[in-house]
């Protein structure tokens, strides 16, 4: 079993390059909108969102990253739990019913 400690590490740097990406996305979407602004409002909107689609594609990364951690916690939990029910239910059984 992992120390939570790691795990609370992980977490922070999960948060920290989730809102990068935010920052990529609406920054990296303005930019582009505006580099490209002279070509075109159509252009430059296609390609402005995809700039930021793109950097919001690292948010769901990083946020599915998050929920699987989560996940697998709230696992953990539950396992120690019904270990525990096991253990002090150890001398009966289902056929005791």
């Amino acid at each position: 079993m992992k120390n939570t400690k790691d795990f609370t590490r992980f977490e922070k740097l999960l948060s920290f390059l989730q809102g990068a990406s935010w920052a990529l996305a609406i920054a990296g979407g303005t930019y582009f909108f505006l580099l490209f602004l002279p070509f075109g409002w159509i252009v430059a909107c296609m390609i402005g969102l995809f700039c930021f689609l793109f950097g919001a594609l690292f948010v769901v990364v990083f946020e599915v990253a998050s929920l699987q951690i989560a996940k697998f916690s709230e696992a953990q939990k539950q396992t120690a739990l019904l270990q525990r029910w096991i253990d002090t239910n150890d001398a009966q059984t289902l056929s005791d019913h």
